[in-house]
């Protein structure tokens, strides 16, 4: 594989990592479930300060790192159409067998949500990462390599 290639689906790897890790752990942390959309895009623009501030940002690349957030948080939504994941997933215990035939339905809603919103996350990911510069990209490489996120401060 070329060597450029490479570093750039590492790249895109991470970034979306940095992004799901970040959106992920607030999520738990506050109870997101139950928070107003208002409340999530709130959220959403005070992340991409942060982050923004930990890799120097300008302010074209502070909107693609929105632009991602926004194309990330459409595709946590899409996943979670139809209602509580867990109560789905609960539903194909109530009978006397295991229902097969829901599983295999919610799975083929879940992998078609997945397959329509990921080629426009992709792009936003592969936008935001590929106009940082080779600091801000070290950077980000260096935020994955540690497996835990950037501090409070």
């Amino acid at each position: 594989m070329k060597h450029w290639l490479k570093r750039s689906l590492l790249g895109l790897t991470g970034a979306a990592l940095v992004v799901g890790s970040l959106a992920g752990c607030a999520g738990q942390r506050h109870g997101w479930h139950n928070a107003s959309e208002q409340d999530r895009a709130d959220f959403r623009a005070r992340m991409v300060e942060r982050v923004g501030s930990k890799l120097d940002l300008d302010a074209a690349q502070k909107q693609k790192l929105a632009a991602l957030t926004d194309k990330i948080q459409a595709q946590r939504a899409a996943l979670r159409s139809g209602g509580d994941p867990r109560a789905e997933f609960r539903s194909l215990f109530q009978g006397d067998k295991f229902d097969q035939a829901g599983a295999r339905k919610l799975l083929d809603t879940k992998i078609a949500a997945v397959q329509s919103g990921s080629p426009e996350v992709i792009a936003a990911m592969g936008d935001f990462f590929d106009s940082l510069n080779a600091t801000q990209q070290q950077k980000v490489r260096e935020f994955m390599s540690r497996g835990r996120h950037w501090g409070r401060g």
